[in-house]
């Protein structure tokens, strides 16, 4: 029999009826995450910047920026989800190949996932972000009738002065790297290679600068996770320590009414005392947190997790060495990308959907390592968000700063071989991929930093709860005396 031949309308209606339904699909998830980064940007901001007690036009123009700081995150949480969501669509697809009710799920919608994460982020970065912080310090050309529309225009003549700096640095940088007629000809076409190398440039530094915050990240999570957790605390008593904290609370707090009803002690430093009554408060409330903790938990609770957070980084490692024996051995194991997202064919680890479910583990644990490892550093701390009182500037330093980390998760991973799901769509046209000396250096880098963080923060922390399991820390410090009298001590 021949094959029954399909009418091009009924298949012009059915690619219609796929691409409206992605595009649905797309919008609910953005949709999505859209409002939980709402409440997010909300529990940090500032209340004071988006009331309009003193200016109502800066309330509307702070409302205005925040709304495009909240698309900005948006987009940085897809980002880190991007990876993830292809490698359990692909297993599920293996799993159950034709089940009606996962249809939607296919490699059009991925990869038309990999393309909007790849345009928004560039959009963020490059032209929303500069646009909120310019908008928020802006106040209108001088003359200019004041509104909201006189700071717009001066926002944008600025962010356009902005961009064409940038293009030209860009394009010397271009001409600089590749010098020939070919590549200084495509710089003209900027939708095609402009914005591409732009963001292949800020890729490599969201690159290396999680090189830098992940190794040290992995090793302050044990910190992070021991402050959370109740601590096993040996030859210790938790009864004897509360008791103690509760006498110098209540001697502080004596002190602080007395020093308000004498009026004679005006040399008494109030603010010290109101410090030291809070951070003995703070002690005894975490004392108390520990002292209603059953046995389990803080016996079990703590060493579990410890375990957990060291086995993560040791696999981790472990893979990472594994991938640069690969590199030496096979060039199949290079960074790649490609056009077309075949899923449900082959699985993208050897131990099938429990390998898969490691890789999205591993994928997530070390972004919140090189979250941690950020705002630990010492030159991003004052980043670091505070509940109900973050100003507007800080919170756009913080949506760019993440922005940075998460859309250089898909290539950190695929780098590190943390996953073998090559990256789709422009997130694969970056040169730099193809050199093995820097894919090499760059794995090699990483497993060095972060052994050497890992055993230098685990031999400290076994060091310390040692010395305070012992009793040694209540010990007095010694004191160096000098023999001779010439020289001061």
């Amino acid at each position: 029999m021949a094959p029954v031949e399909q009418d091009p309308l009924a298949v012009r209606e059915q690619l219609f009826h796929e691409r409206v339904r992605e595009c649905i699909i797309c919008a609910l998830l953005f949709a999505s995450l859209y409002i939980l980064c709402h409440f997010i940007i909300t529990h940090f901001k500032k209340h004071t910047d988006f009331t309009g007690v003193h200016d109502d036009e800066d309330a509307a123009v702070n409302r205005i920026a925040l709304g495009l700081c909240t698309f900005t995150l948006a987009v940085a949480l897809g980002a880190v989800l991007l990876l993830p969501f292809s490698i359990i669509s692909n297993e599920v697809l293996l799993s159950f190949p034709q089940n009606y009710y996962i249809q939607w799920l296919n490699g059009s919608l991925i990869h038309g996932l990999w393309n909007l994460v790849f345009l928004f982020s560039n959009m963020s970065l490059v032209f929303l972000m500069p646009f909120a912080y310019f908008f928020t310090e802006s106040e209108g050309f001088a003359g200019s009738k004041k509104g909201i529309m006189a700071r717009v225009y001066e926002t944008s003549v600025v962010l356009l002065l902005l961009t064409l700096l940038v293009l030209g640095m860009v394009w010397v940088a271009s001409a600089i790297v590749g010098n020939d007629a070919a590549s200084r000809q495509s710089l003209y076409d900027l939708w095609e290679y402009y914005l591409p190398y732009l963001y292949s440039c800020i890729s490599l530094f969201g690159v290396l600068l999680l090189l830098l915050c992940t190794p040290f990240g992995l090793s302050t999570m044990f910190t992070v996770t021991g402050k959370l957790l109740v601590k096993p605390r040996l030859l210790e008593d938790l009864d004897e320590q509360l008791s103690c904290t509760r006498f110098e609370e209540a001697a502080v707090s004596h002190r602080i009414r007395s020093a308000g009803k004498a009026s004679c002690w005006l040399n008494l430093d109030m603010e010290m005392l109101r410090e030291q009554f809070f951070a003995i408060r703070s002690k005894r409330r975490k004392l108390e947190l520990r002292h209603r903790a059953s046995p389990w938990q803080r016996n079990l609770g703590y060493p579990l997790a410890m375990l957990g957070l060291l086995a993560l980084t040791g696999i981790s490692v472990l893979i990472v060495c594994f991938h640069v024996l690969e590199l030496l051995l096979d060039d199949a194991a290079m960074p790649r990308g490609i056009q077309d997202a075949s899923l449900g064919q082959v699985s993208f680890s050897i131990f099938g959907s429990f390998g898969a479910a490691l890789q999205v583990v591993l994928i997530f644990y070390l972004m919140v390592s090189s979250v941690v490892g950020f705002y630990s550093s010492p030159l991003f701390t004052r980043l670091l968000p505070e509940r109900q009182d973050t100003p507007l500037t800080k919170i756009i330093g913080n949506c760019v700063s993440l922005l940075v980390l998460s859309s250089a998760l898909p290539v950190f991973s695929r780098t590190l071989g943390i996953t073998r799901f090559d990256l789709l769509g422009d997130f694969g046209r970056f040169n730099w991929l193809g050199n093995f000396y820097i894919v090499f250096l760059y794995n090699m880098s990483f497993a060095g930093l972060t052994t050497l963080c890992l055993v230098k923060r685990v031999s400290w922390a076994v060091q310390a709860e040692l010395i305070r399991a012992f009793g040694l820390h209540k010990l007095p410090l010694p004191v160096t005396r000098c023999r001779t009298r010439s020289k001061p001590c």
